[in-house]
């Protein structure tokens, strides 16, 4: 594993969503909304949102899956409010179908953004050129 850049993650959902449901302007409305977090590891249903609590918030998602792009689909399709890193929402955000929320409430935390590879030696040369690429495209 091979770690590329460190990722801002937000907390984003869909302009449908917030229409729908109701814009969050304060970190505690966040109850009383339909959270999309992840099966596993429990680190990442801790949101970075500065409160009472300190810089973490953990949520109780009302809805979990193990994929990151699961979450994202969810989140674009209306089901609920998610905490991504912007290197999986950079274009939905551009486009303006997944926009930030509590902007002012949250911390600048930065995750690492990974490759996962198997090392073998006949490939080494060729994932080497690859894994530069992309850390010049991602950085």
């Amino acid at each position: 594993m091979n770690s590329l850049i460190r990722g801002r993650i937000r907390v984003l959902a869909s302009p449908a969503y917030l229409r729908a449901q109701g814009r969050p302007r304060a970190v505690q409305d966040l109850e009383r909304h339909t959270l999309l977090g992840f099966t596993q590891p429990e680190s990442l249903n801790r949101w970075p949102l500065r409160g009472a609590h300190g810089d973490e918030w953990p949520i109780n998602p009302a809805i979990t899956a193990s994929s990151g792009e699961t979450l994202r689909q969810l989140a674009l399709q209306g089901a609920g409010i998610v905490c991504l890193s912007d290197f999986m929402t950079a274009a939905d955000r551009e486009r303006g179908d997944l926009v930030q929320v509590l902007a002012r409430d949250t911390a600048d935390v930065r995750q690492p953004v990974s490759a996962v590879y198997y090392r073998n030696t006949q490939l080494a040369a060729r994932i080497a050129c690859f894994l530069d690429f992309l850390q010049e495209r991602l950085g």
